[in-house]
């Protein structure tokens, strides 16, 4: 998929509440060393590095262009293009960090287990990731995707929903000597209306739906789901338009 950060960071203030969450909750004292997992634009690693002063921070991520808009937020910081899945660091590290990233990788059992070992005694894995799958705002974009001309195309888009929490839980505390899991629901005040879930979804949800369309399919397709958003999310009087946001917040600590 190709990411815009400069469309991603439209809502950087509501897309940085969740890490500053998280973070807020590692127990883990001192940090030396900690490392962002799909840092993106550098949001997320500028909370850790606040979050951590002394700490040694570094980041990573597998769009290039992230890594770029990363680097230029963070100069200092040392910020590698990489994937998650493949990412050899041994570690060991005080603090792993992955803000909204691990929904898009497969194979959690595995991608956990092998992130908890890179952890140095007392250190904390802290992760969060959306939940929204049974949201509106992806249900109606698999919909779409369903009902096209590009249906066949689209048929595998969609990524496949979280496991439930306890799933989570059961897994890291075996792992882990404390398991803090949580579930928050955001409710972000959009100005703009309709339009402004829309183009949230289109920095993130949407790109698998959208990259393999061509222009006009991508039109077409967008004004096929903003059509469905507005009757989903009807403006309030003053024109915003509320979105809940589901995500699922865990930090494993050894």
């Amino acid at each position: 998929m190709t990411w815009s950060p400069a469309r991603y960071l439209t809502f950087e203030a509501e897309r940085t509440r969740p890490v500053v969450d998280l973070l807020a909750h590692v127990p883990t004292d001192p940090v030396r060393s900690a490392v962002d997992l799909g840092c993106g634009p550098g949001n997320s690693t500028e909370v850790l590095i606040r979050r951590f002063p002394g700490a040694r921070v570094t980041a990573l991520d597998s769009s290039p262009e992230m890594v770029a808009a990363a680097r230029a937020r963070l100069p200092d910081i040392d910020v590698a293009q990489d994937d998650v899945s493949r990412w050899q660091a041994a570690g060991p590290f005080d603090v792993i960090l992955s803000n909204a990233v691990l929904q898009w990788v497969p194979g959690h059992d595995v991608l956990l287990p092998a992130l908890v070992e890179r952890l140095a005694p007392g250190g904390s894995l802290a992760v969060q990731m959306p939940d929204n799958m049974a949201e509106p705002s992806h249900v109606l974009m698999r919909e779409t995707a369903a009902q096209g001309p590009w249906a066949e195309r689209l048929a595998g888009a969609a990524r496949a929903p979280l496991p439930p929490a306890a799933w989570y839980y059961q897994l890291l505390r075996n792992l882990a000597g404390r398991v803090d899991i949580w579930r928050t629901t955001y409710i972000h005040v959009l100005p703009g209306g309709p339009d402004a879930v829309v183009d949230w979804v289109k920095a993130t949800g949407l790109r698998p739906f959208l990259d393999p369309l061509s222009p006009a399919e991508r039109d077409d397709f967008l004004n096929r789901y903003r059509t469905k958003i507005a009757a989903a999310y009807p403006p309030l009087a003053d024109g915003t338009v509320l979105l809940p946001f589901p995500r699922l917040f865990m930090i494993a600590t050894r």
